[in-house]
């Protein structure tokens, strides 16, 4: 049973890394031991050598994590003790007194860097050419275990503890009725949120949603471009890809790799941020490397890879008690099938979008926020339209 009850104080915190880390850093880049390549290999084996060679190095001569670093310590960040982990979180109250509350949860290989673009038009739209009567007041937690939360320091934190942690957070600031919203592992964790916390939660937008097909259901009856989207998931689920499988049964084992060689962890996520997102929103270096130093300047490469192995043990289906919203963007992992999506789900807004991939709040932002004010908007009365 979790506890909240030896400390609940709320810290206000600042990012100050260290020269002598940066400058560390710099010089690690400086000595990688670089790997021999296939030719013509392309991305069949991973990461190209030229690639990330390129990436590295502009890593090393030409990021400003300085410049990074003053941007987010230009927003209210803070850290508070929850069920013995600790938990660093942005927390943006809009000009607008009427806001609503939204937590936003991001997932791996990603951080609270995935956000920054939306902070801006959701908190304060009056600024951003938008409606004032769509503002939020946002909470922009860092898992326990990824970045300035820090390394877990039990078992245990697994999806289902991250949401009661969360509905604590939002308790603790005195906030009742709230909205949650998540991509990646941030879905499961908002879905698992609205049922721990059913009292509070009125809604939950997701922009990453797995359906599966029914024992007893007919593929028959769906769509060719349904049947496509449900085979693409179902092999996904089926042969997991090879970061998966290593996060979910020895995460300490990768751990020593990518916590030693900064080549090594930029490798394992920038993969990800080519294969998952659509190739005309790319996200910039700058951006991605400054998700890249949440993990490396934490050291948190392990702790947020435990967050695959402590869930792989986690039986029973996430359900979701309230109304849900769907953002669908057409490079991300799988694809949800709308029809089973409603079998699961009180499904009350469904957006499919042209552009955009797995890390639609950084390749897609205006869209992303646009479907955030109208899911949300029908909750603005107190009661669904």
């Amino acid at each position: 049973m979790m506890s909240f009850l030896q400390d609940t104080e709320i810290r206000p915190f600042r990012i100050q890394i260290s020269q002598s880390e940066l400058d560390d850093l710099r010089n690690r880049l400086a000595r990688t031991r670089w790997p021999d390549e296939l030719p013509d290999a392309g991305w069949d084996y991973g990461v190209p050598l030229g690639y990330l060679k390129e990436l590295a190095e502009f890593w090393r001569t030409s990021y400003n994590w300085r410049q990074h670093e003053q941007r987010l310590n230009g927003y209210p960040q803070y850290t508070t003790t929850i069920d013995g982990a600790n938990v660093h979180f942005l927390h943006i109250r809009s000009p607008e007194q009427d806001a609503m509350p939204l937590i936003l949860s991001h997932g791996w290989p990603g951080s609270i860097v995935e956000f920054l673009d939306l902070i801006g038009p959701l908190a304060d739209p009056r600024s951003h050419g938008g409606d004032p009567a769509d503002a939020f007041h946002l909470v922009i937690p860092s898992i326990p275990g990824f970045g300035f939360s820090g390394p877990t320091r039990e078992k245990g934190w697994d999806t289902r503890r991250i949401a009661r942690a969360w509905a604590e957070l939002m308790k603790r600031l005195g906030y009742g009725q709230y909205g949650a919203h998540g991509g990646d592992w941030g879905s499961s964790i908002s879905r698992i949120v609205a049922e721990v916390d059913r009292e509070h939660v009125c809604g939950v937008h997701v922009n990453y949603l797995h359906t599966v097909l029914p024992n007893d259901a007919d593929l028959s009856g769906l769509s060719k471009e349904d049947q496509e989207r449900l085979e693409r998931a179902q092999r996904y689920r089926s042969a997991p890809a090879g970061y998966m499988r290593l996060q979910s049964t020895r995460p300490q084992t990768l751990s020593y790799a990518l916590t030693d060689s900064p080549v090594g962890q930029l490798a394992w996520i920038a993969e990800k941020f080519y294969e998952w997102t659509d190739p005309a929103c790319r996200v910039d270096a700058d951006r991605m490397l400054t998700n890249v130093m949440f993990y490396w300047l934490t050291r948190t490469a392990g702790s947020s890879a435990r967050l695959y192995y402590e869930s792989a043990k986690t039986k029973g289906k996430i359900g979701c008690p309230v109304p849900m919203g769907v953002a669908v963007f057409p490079y991300d992992l799988a694809l949800p099938v709308r029809s089973l999506a409603e079998r699961e789900y009180d499904i009350v807004h469904w957006t499919e979008f042209e552009h955009g991939g797995h890390f639609a709040a950084m390749e897609v932002p205006d869209l992303l926020v646009q479907d955030l004010r109208a899911f949300f908007r029908r909750f603005r009365s107190g009661k669904l339209e």
